[in-house]
């Protein structure tokens, strides 16, 4: 019971957790309140404070905490109270229209989840939650206040079952999406429109704030209903130019009538500014429908209305100034060639005025560069797609796009020329230059629109680049010049270099005629004195032509005197070693520099004269860490560099052991030079870290270079045992420090990695056997270390914790799977290297919490690979493993099945076969009678399975609803565990089958029963290969069955094993 006391204490609490500004305050409300939602009587509060708080904060906790209860997952709340819960939500909206806003979006929050979570919930043979239409339309028939809530409650429910949450399996959300979909989406759409006709075929005053607030929700509402994700897709933003509109074949009436489609046109024009995003919103959803909705004649019918509608509004611009507005309607034309042809477009009536205005909008949009820059892609992505279909267009009518494009080009050029003075100009503006990312996106579009009618491009490119060349010439040779007009020349030459190298970079080689590759030699060889340039502009064109393309290379000879592709390497290498040289401190520069050195070293093995080059300049190149003035964390491009290096010293190595020590020679005195210090007793600590880290980070590229055995070997005699013991020394003095352990455990991952087959030792060598000692030392000391830093800020663990373990994971998932070790010969020689390996990576396992394992990408990946590992060739040490570490292991599988990483999800039902096989096999052993009885491990395992069915049982139905219900993409990876999990729970797949089959409709059925009988037709009871494969093909047909028996099926499942 809630008295006016405890009452009034919540008020007090609530107003101090939502108004306070003192942290301390704030957070023992929060407590206080936390304890309240975890109170065993907190539902009858919630109602207490629903019926007598006076204030909006206890009614918004009220509602928060009774959504927390309805979307539990363990111990849910019965039926009953949930129909009573969403029963009191409806009667206390529609008796209490003056609520706070904030409460209302709670309340009706609190109703859409208790509607999605009960979706498939049955009262005597009646779905309860499934009357939204129903519930709403009291609120529909009454004031436009209570039409409001009405309508925000389909808006809401219809986003709440769009959007799965973590806390279900994605398998219940796809299911409720897919019932909810085709029993009332379309009814809710069209009431959605017919009320959107209603009010606009009233005259709305607009000034009226509830008649304001009642089109904006219904717009909300129709957005969300084009907007949900028909298939289970899950499309974004990232891939939005490309998203197709999966509507229904039953939606078919709603797009073939043209009212639908004028309607929003007509909104658009006749409401203010501020509601029109959402109408284009709606266009944009409305013009992507797939193309199979409608046949050839239906849908040039609809993409005339749709371009009419186009047109007008570009006759008719005004509204157009809002950047919202203007955002929306680029989206909309970029829509208008992602899902139509370009023969289809110029069959459009009105075609030709509708390309002059896109053109003319283009343009005009393109100067005003500062005005949405972020809306420019859209645009750009409509001419790079209307230029790329131009040699594919059979129809007969003109594309015009040869008048158009040269305007399009010449837009962008000379808008972000102009540009550049206007930024050094003003302050606080953003310089395009200095967002790479966009830059590259629009040049990359501008490559393929400049392409087009290429000779206007060229032309312009070489008048607008001799201007800025002459006039930046003579400004340098000026006394008088000021700095700001040498800035703007200086801009202006960056872009016009950026520009000359996307065009050249857009040449495909198979469409390039002689003409075009002389304009490409033109554009190159413009001012032989700006070599920068040149160069830039040659790394875009050079690199992936053969030297077939003789008019360009004619070119190149006559201007810049590079006769082949030996000469214009030379122009790269000289680059290269300015660079390095000058630019040292510059990350970007560097970075950028080493990662064309390092393809040059994969594409161009010839330049192995490069390696003395830059063996003599390197001490020059500030980036390896001279003079002890860098970061720890600045060095990590010497890996690409000793990666490239390495590369072009393979190239004539050979056996020759003098050049490979020639080579070495730094490396090993900076080795010595560690050595040294660690057999003092006091030594310069960040000395001997830097030198370390930039060693190590020096080896490691050195490693990933020598991918054949003759070169791996020179460098693991080299290595080992010499150098072994520092880095085992710098693990244990610096353990804490991620800087140093990163590389050193990377080095590492990388010598055990035996990439290209490279590690394979001598019959008579024990090397194979010493390395793993070594791996395992590491792994252990670093593991036993980690463990004691203790409790790690959230945001910290990653970095401090996790991304170690995760290298010792890759580390030792490579030595176990590198098949260059015997593993049977430690335990039977009494060498505890593989068990101490073994368990530090227990030890460091039970320390995740399993939400980590799967929200950081590069952990998962690394663990469930070992794991795969592991449960192949080690699952006597897996079943010797105590219960509850059986469990968190099992459960790690179980959940990793449906992560949407597919590598993690394959990987997991690769470790679940083998466990099962490995089950199945002891199962069968010890129902025969034999004279060797099961192992101890064995046995032990065994019984632990049989005291815990339900986890095998809980990923036999998560596999078996992955398979039947979702767009599985390794159905070949899921039918192998599947059929072992099917032998070892037959009772409960009997029972998993017969709730499927029952929760059809009568008349499907009887469908059902025969496709699992299908399934298990000709299975024997046994995990033989042929018996395995015979299952896999059984399954593919079961699956195709399946999909067809339940098409246009409202599919529902009771058994509380298939939901959760």
């Amino acid at each position: 019971f809630l008295d006016s006391s405890s009452l009034a204490q919540l008020e007090n609490l609530c107003k101090q957790l939502y108004e306070t500004t003192d942290t301390t305050t704030r957070l023992q409300a929060e407590k206080a309140l936390v304890e309240f939602t975890n109170s065993p009587d907190c539902l009858s509060k919630c109602q207490l404070l629903l019926e007598r708080g006076s204030s909006s904060y206890s009614q918004l906790l009220a509602a928060t905490c009774l959504t927390k209860l309805v979307s539990r997952t363990n111990n849910p709340l019965p039926l009953e109270q949930r129909i009573d819960i969403r029963n009191y939500v409806l009667n206390y909206l529609a008796t209490r229209p003056k609520l706070a806003t904030f409460v209302t979006q709670a309340l009706i929050q609190l109703y859409a989840r208790i509607t999605k979570l009960g979706w498939f919930d049955c009262q005597k043979d009646d779905y309860v939650f499934r009357n939204a239409i129903t519930d709403v339309t009291r609120f529909l028939q009454d004031s436009v206040e209570y039409c409001i809530i009405g309508v925000t409650i389909l808006s809401q429910l219809t986003n709440e079952i769009n959007q799965a949450d973590t806390t279900h399996p994605l398998t219940k959300h796809r299911k409720i999406a897919s019932s909810f979909r085709d029993s009332s989406l379309f009814d809710i759409f069209t009431l959605s429109c017919n009320l959107l006709k209603q009010a606009s075929g009233k005259n709305l005053n607009l000034n009226d704030e509830s008649q304001h607030g009642l089109l904006m929700q219904l717009l909300k509402l129709t957005h969300n209903c084009l907007n949900f994700d028909f298939i289970g897709t899950s499309t974004d933003e990232s891939s939005d130019d490309l998203c197709t509109v999966q509507i229904p074949t039953s939606w078919r009436s709603a797009f073939l009538d043209s009212s639908t489609l004028q309607l929003f046109f007509d909104l658009y024009h006749s409401i203010p500014p501020s509601f029109s995003p959402l109408v284009l919103s709606c266009l944009v959803q409305i013009a992507s429908v797939r193309r199979s909705l409608f046949n050839n004649a239906e849908r040039a019918k609809f993409l005339s209305h749709l371009v009419d509608g186009v047109k007008r509004i570009l006759e008719n611009p005004q509204s157009l100034s809002d950047p919202n507005n203007y955002h929306e309607f680029c989206r909309l034309l970029a829509r208008l060639k992602s899902n139509y042809q370009l023969g289809e477009l110029v069959k459009v009536e009105n075609y030709p005025e509708v390309i002059r205005l896109i053109a003319n909008f283009t343009v005009t949009s393109l100067q005003h560069w500062e005005f949405a820059p972020n809306s420019v892609h859209y645009l750009l992505s409509l001419w790079q797609r209307l230029a790329a279909s131009v040699p594919y267009v059979k129809a007969t009518e003109p594309h015009m796009l040869e008048t158009y494009t040269p305007e399009v080009t010449k837009a962008y050029i000379t808008s972000r020329l102009e540009s550049v003075h206007i930024i050094l100009s003003r302050d606080g503006l953003e310089d395009p230059l200095e967002d790479t990312g966009l830059v590259q996106q629009q040049l990359d579009q501008l490559s393929t629109i400049g392409r087009c009618e290429y000779e206007k491009t060229c032309a312009l490119l070489v008048q607008l680049f001799d201007q800025s060349a002459q006039s930046y010439q003579e400004l340098l040779q000026s006394a008088s010049a000021s700095p700001m007009d040498i800035a703007v020349q200086e801009g202006r030459l960056t872009w016009l270099v950026y520009i000359i190298g996307a065009v050249i970079g857009g040449r495909v080689s198979f469409a390039s005629t002689d003409e075009q590759d002389a304009m490409d030699g033109e554009l190159v060889c413009r001012q032989k004195q700006y070599w920068d340039m040149v160069f830039l502009i040659c790394i875009f064109c050079l690199l992936s032509l053969p030297q077939t393309h003789h008019q360009l290379y004619r070119r190149l000879s006559e201007v810049l005197g590079l006769n082949d592709e030996t000469m214009v390497l030379s122009v790269f290498i000289g680059k290269i070693i300015t660079n390095l040289k000058y630019w040292g401190r510059c990350e970007p520069i560097t970075s950028k520099t080493l990662q064309l050195l390092n393809d040059l070293s994969i594409g161009y093995p010839f330049l192995s004269w490069l390696l003395g080059e830059t063996g003599t300049m390197s001490e020059h190149f500030s980036f390896l860490g001279i003079n002890n003035q860098s970061n720890l964390t600045d060095m990590r491009c010497r890996t690409t560099f000793y990666t490239a290096l390495g590369r072009l010293l393979m190239v004539d190595l050979g056996e020759d052991e003098d050049q490979y020590e020639q080579f070495m020679l730094p490396l090993t005195a900076a080795f010595e030079a560690v050595a040294q210090m660690f057999s003092t007793n006091s030594f310069n600590e960040q000395e001997a870290k830097r030198t370390l880290v930039g060693l190590v980070r020096d080896l490691r590229g050195i490693a990933f270079a020598f991918n054949a055995k003759t070169s791996f070997m020179m460098l693991f005699e080299w290595i080992y045992p010499s150098y072994m013991p520092i880095l085992q020394r710098a693990i244990e003095l610096w353990y804490h420090d991620p800087a140093c352990t990163t590389p050193v455990l990377k080095l590492m991952a990388e010598l055990v990695h035996n990439r290209s087959q490279r590690l394979q030792f001598d019959v008579s060598s024990p090397n194979g056997i010493l390395l793993f000692r070594e791996t395992s030392k590491m792994i252990t000391m670093y593991g036993n270390r980690i463990l004691t830093l203790g409790e790690v800020p959230k945001d910290q663990v990653y970095a401090l914790k996790l991304k170690g373990i995760s290298i010792c994971f890759s580390m030792l998932k490579a030595a176990l799977s590198g098949s260059y070790v015997n593993f049977g010969v430690f335990r039977l020689y009494g060498d505890d290297a593989l068990d101490n390996a073994l368990q530090t990576f227990i030890k460091l396992l039970l320390s995740i919490p399993h939400s980590d394992l799967l929200d950081y990408p590069k952990l998962s990946q690394s663990y469930y690979s070992l794991l795969e590992v592991l449960t192949q060739d080690h699952m006597n040490f897996i079943a010797s493993l105590e219960p509850h570490v059986i469990m968190y292991i099992l459960s790690s599988i179980s959940e990793g099945l449906t992560a949407l990483d597919t590598m993690v999800c394959t990987g997991c039902c690769s470790c679940l076969d083998h466990i099962v096989t490995y089950l199945f096999k002891q199962l069968s052993r010890s129902t025969k009678k034999r004279t060797t009885p099961l192992t101890q491990e064995s046995d032990r395992f065994l019984h632990i399975m049989q005291q815990h069915p339900e986890m095998i049982q809980q990923m036999l139905s998560t596999v078996l609803n992955i398979i039947i219900f979702e767009d599985c993409r390794n159905q070949w990876s899921m039918s192998r565990p599947l059929l072992g999990l099917i032998l070892l729970n037959e009772k409960y797949f009997s029972d998993l089958r017969n709730s499927i089959v029952n929760s059809q409709p009568p008349e499907k059925q009887q469908a059902m029963h025969l496709c699992f009988e299908n399934l298990m037709e000709g299975i024997e009871r046994n995990l033989l290969t042929k018996n395995r494969d015979r299952f896999t093909q059984n399954l593919s047909a079961f699956r195709r069955e399946v999909n067809d028996s339940m098409k246009n099926s409202t599919y529902g499942v009771n058994s509380n094993d298939m939901m959760s």
